[in-house]
């Protein structure tokens, strides 16, 4: 069974940046695809960026396209999202999630071809 425990949310201004990071516990082999998703009050659950474990390719939202950094540590089974020049729109419970599917843009915005999920962490941005 994949835990997933995310960490370094914060409240920060605009402009700032954040690093997150979401650490694996529990898998035996390493899901095919992690994600962070993005949750703001009242709006649908997005797909912000995600990795492909074997082989490293990335995919980013349209509206984090170089703020954003999606990177994985294998050795310490950790997963990385670096955001800089951060807005407040960015402001949202950041979620990491995986997937024993291999990544694509169809499947990572979509939310429900994730089984493991993180219990969220949050990132508040003030202007």
């Amino acid at each position: 069974q994949v835990q997933l425990v995310e960490s370094g949310g914060d409240s920060v201004q605009a402009g700032g940046s954040l690093r997150l990071s979401c650490a694996v516990f529990g898998s035996t082999y390493s899901p095919y695809c992690m994600a962070w998703f993005r949750q703001a009050p009242g709006k649908e659950r997005e797909g912000v960026a995600a990795i492909a474990t074997l082989g490293g390719s990335t995919y980013y939202a349209d509206s984090v396209k170089g703020r954003f950094t999606i990177s994985q540590n294998n050795a310490k089974n950790t997963l990385y999202l670096q955001m800089n020049s951060l807005k407040p729109e960015d402001t949202a419970m950041y979620y990491c999630a995986a997937a024993y599917k291999y990544c694509s843009d169809f499947i990572t915005q979509r939310p429900e071809q994730f089984k493991y999920w993180g219990q969220g962490t949050q990132v508040t941005v003030s202007s």
